[in-house]
């Protein structure tokens, strides 16, 4: 059994500030679980562009306005609490916050817990 609680993360090497976001690792790789989860705040007014080459993720939103842009074929879906959007396709796309959103993110394969986006909007793989 596992239990995490968000007070124990913050201010760790798993409360990680990418700029326009800050993600709180609570489940990461070395915790066996085959997935992660992330608490994270998506900053009001900001865009984010992202490209998980190597992970599918999972997004719901708690709290907060924004969309998410999908490159490919330019689509914009509405983002706000109680909606659930995921990357199945390896997406890439922009993330807009009109207000601050908390996001609760789940990703496969694993992260290890102090990834920052590369100038591709891409985690790395975890070789390890």
């Amino acid at each position: 059994m596992k239990v995490v609680a968000l007070k124990d993360v913050i201010g760790t090497s798993q409360d990680v500030d990418g700029g326009t976001w800050n993600s709180r690792r609570l489940i990461v790789k070395k915790d066996g679980m085959g997935y992660s989860v992330h608490d994270t705040i998506i900053r009001a007014g900001t865009e984010t562009h992202i490209w998980y080459k190597h992970h599918l993720e999972s997004v719901y939103c708690i709290e907060g306005e924004g969309e998410v842009v999908t490159l490919k074929d330019q689509k914009t879906w509405p983002i706000e609490q109680g909606v659930l959007y995921a990357l199945d396709e390896h997406d890439e796309h922009l993330l807009r916050a009109k207000t601050d959103m908390r996001m609760i993110c789940v990703f496969s394969p694993p992260i290890s817990g102090d990834e920052v986006h590369d100038e591709d909007g891409v985690y790395p793989v975890d070789e390890s």
